[in-house]
């Protein structure tokens, strides 16, 4: 059966001298639905509608440049001879850390420039972001990348997968597991974590994005544990698990902090916050 297995075509559209690959499109798709909740959690906290849009604008071009360059960075002995493939990102190569620290810091200036709370805006984007990274670790799995180790077909076939999954995680004649569907799976039940306690706890501002920074992190380091194309800090170190549970530690170190100083003192859904 193996040898009649033919992998999705990356492109979607072929139109000559322009090709449109699925990883594009798929992105563009997580983006698409991240600020359109975005917007509308937004215009229900009383904020102007176009805050998110005028946000993005900036935020998106920021995070893909950010992403790709710290990919770039601790892949730098492959790119240092190969300098025509950095601009290469429709072929993969982006960091998720990466984005988050460019789209991060567009958010703080902006909130500032605009005189908004980073905090607030920062709650309001959290389940978007989460939401827009399920959707596009899809893209990985159309570039048959950011996978786990070997693994049998029975064994994928024993998680109940569809075959269009299994036969996809067929990559030169060996299975693999499919890790980017883990992480989707745990960034869904993340998303809607988020939109639960958001209505249910009497969160203060700030501790829903603090909520999503430990969840996201919680996951990511034992996801990343099972992957064979990590970015290593040493032989032994990957990256992004050095950074998840630096995170994990200063978000709850943060939400600490803040509690006891009295700059967490509003309710997530005080108008006014």
């Amino acid at each position: 059966m193996e040898s009649t297995i033919t992998p999705i075509n990356p492109v979607a559209l072929d139109l000559g001298p322009i090709q449109v690959h699925w990883y594009g499109l798929i992105i563009g798709l997580g983006i698409a639905l991240a600020l359109y909740f975005a917007v509308k959690e937004s215009d229900r906290m009383g904020l102007p509608k176009d805050t998110f849009i005028d946000l993005i604008v900036w935020a998106i071009p920021i995070a893909i440049i950010s992403a790709r360059i710290y990919y770039v960075a601790f892949e730098w002995e492959h790119y240092s001879q190969n300098p025509g493939d950095i601009i290469k990102i429709w072929n993969g190569g982006i960091a998720i850390h990466g984005a988050l620290i460019g789209s991060v810091a567009t958010a703080y200036f902006f909130a500032r420039a605009k005189g908004l709370s980073f905090w607030k805006l920062a709650d309001i984007a959290a389940p978007s972001i989460i939401l827009g990274q399920a959707i596009g670790r899809w893209g990985n799995f159309i570039n048959q990348e950011a996978h786990g180790r070997e693994v049998s077909r029975q064994f994928l076939e024993n998680l109940m997968l569809p075959d269009f999954i299994v036969n996809q995680m067929y990559i030169n004649g060996t299975y693999y597991h499919p890790t980017f569907l883990y992480e989707s799976l745990w960034n869904i039940a993340g998303f809607i974590l988020l939109l639960v306690i958001r209505r249910k706890l009497n969160l203060r501002v700030g501790e829903l994005f603090l909520s999503y920074v430990i969840w996201y992190s919680i996951g990511r380091f034992f996801i990343e544990g099972m992957r064979t194309d990590s970015l290593m800090l040493t032989e032994m170190l990957r990256i992004a698990q050095v950074i998840s549970i630096v995170l994990v530690l200063l978000a709850v170190g943060l939400w600490i902090f803040r509690r006891m100083k009295g700059y967490a003192a509003k309710p997530y859904n005080d108008m006014e916050a």
